[in-house]
């Protein structure tokens, strides 16, 4: 039935070649496919001379010590984050955070890092820097190799 409104659509375009998808149409749409000579289903890729594939150089390949490099670098950064991340979190809320030595000379300083609001801007940069991390962690991907 294509091959028929094919052949209607020929009258537009009278001076068009047939392709090879046209001259394998077979009536018998249920002949496997491994009974079909390989020259009628259009198989063969040909290759015009001078058209070879190019092998891959050696800046585009990976070695195995810069994907470890990468990797590390990347464990690292996520283990930094956690770590400050959590002492931004817990910090301002101990003793610690205003009764040091070196906001001792500082009493101004000491009464502002001691108000909430500074206490909870601190501890809110923390959960964005363990956010941070673990974002970078779980969309860690590397690049695939040809």
């Amino acid at each position: 039935m294509f091959a028929k409104r094919l052949g209607a659509c020929e009258q537009f375009l009278p001076d068009r070649p047939a392709t090879d998808w046209e001259s394998g149409v077979r009536s018998q749409p249920n002949l496997p496919l491994n009974r079909i000579p390989t020259s009628q289903l259009g198989s063969e890729l040909r290759r015009e001379p001078g058209t070879e594939l190019a092998q891959p150089t050696d800046v585009e390949s990976h070695s195995r010590l810069a994907v470890w490099t990468h990797r590390l670098s990347i464990l690292s950064f996520v283990f930094l984050c956690a770590v400050v991340g959590v002492l931004l979190v817990i910090l301002p809320w101990r003793p610690e955070w205003t009764d040091n030595h070196l906001l001792a000379g500082s009493p101004q300083m000491q009464a502002f890092l001691s108000q909430g609001f500074v206490r909870g801007l601190c501890s809110g940069l923390g959960v964005l820097d363990i956010w941070i991390g673990f974002w970078e962690a779980v969309h860690y991907h590397e690049e695939k190799r040809i």
